[in-house]
């Protein structure tokens, strides 16, 4: 599993910077006034204010008082959280890339448009958070560095604090109560966050059909079926169950759900996710 990660890493770190750049569109333009160094805006002068915030050259220009406003800057944690366990290597014809690799592209890209907004980012279990312009380079450094023989399917890793934020990228392929008891031990000190259901087309579709020799991703068991086609539809029922248990023990707990199939290009899934911050998680902890 290292040698594997080693050899695709420097390319997919690659792509994480293109999607970036692509989906680079200020997703934490929440400004708002506080103590902060940036120009934020001019605003009028409202009378009872302490006279030392009035900006005497934007006022001579009109018949009015202003006052410098400047941008709150005031850093959010994040955290991420990249699944590499062994299921995650799959990859159908139908999908553009292995699921690993495409949660590996949405996390380092991700981490990467939250440095450029100014916030601080952390691999869950693995580094502190950092502030670095060059922060893919720096987690594909602790990726390699990193133990993956054993890699579980849920963080293990100390709950965040209240005023942090975590991204979990995953298919969290688990049991939906093991999957709660998990989210309970993580988020336990208030920490909010978005798990990133990633999810190969064929799993979604399930369309196999005939006599079809099904093989375990974890410990390689061997399931033959004779006519794939006929569970096709207890399949898809089950797995829109489990999907909405996932989602029920993330709602349940503060946190958004979010899918992302590997027949969309990342930066899809990129812009969804920035999106999702920037209404969603980003209110939660009233920055």
């Amino acid at each position: 599993e290292a040698q594997a990660l080693a050899r695709v890493l420097p390319r997919l770190a690659l792509e994480a910077r293109q999607a970036a750049a692509q989906v680079a569109l200020g997703i934490h333009g929440r400004r708002r006034a506080g103590p902060g160094e940036s120009f934020w805006q001019f605003r009028p002068f409202t009378s009872g204010e302490p006279a030392d915030r009035i900006d005497w050259r934007r006022s001579a220009r009109d018949d009015r008082l202003y006052v410098r406003e400047r941008e709150w800057e005031t850093a959010s944690t994040y955290w991420i959280w990249i699944d590499c366990s062994a299921s995650m290597g799959y990859v159908s014809s139908m999908a553009l890339a292995p699921k690993r690799d495409r949660a590996l592209v949405l996390g380092l890209a991700m981490a990467d448009l939250l440095v450029r907004g100014g916030e601080r980012v952390g691999l869950l279990g693995v580094t502190s958070p950092i502030s670095s312009h060059a922060i893919i380079h720096r987690f594909v450094e602790a990726l390699l560095a990193a133990d993956h023989t054993h890699a579980a399917d849920m963080p293990e890793a100390q709950p965040p604090g209240p005023r942090d934020r975590v991204l979990l990228f995953g298919d969290f392929i688990v049991e939906a109560p093991a999957f709660a008891r998990r989210l309970e031990r993580l988020t336990m000190r208030g920490a909010p966050g978005v798990c990133v259901e990633i999810r190969d087309p064929a799993e979604s579709l399930f369309p196999f059909a005939g006599e079809t020799e099904f093989i375990g991703p974890e410990g390689g068991e061997r399931w033959v079926v004779g006519d794939a086609d006929v569970m096709g539809e207890a399949y898809r029922n089950r797995l829109a169950a489990h999907e909405a248990a996932l989602r029920e023990a993330c709602l349940g707990r503060g946190w958004s759900f979010m899918k992302h199939g590997t027949a969309q290009p990342a930066n899809t899934g990129l812009l969804s996710l920035a999106m999702l911050l920037e209404h969603g998680v980003a209110a939660m902890g009233g920055r």
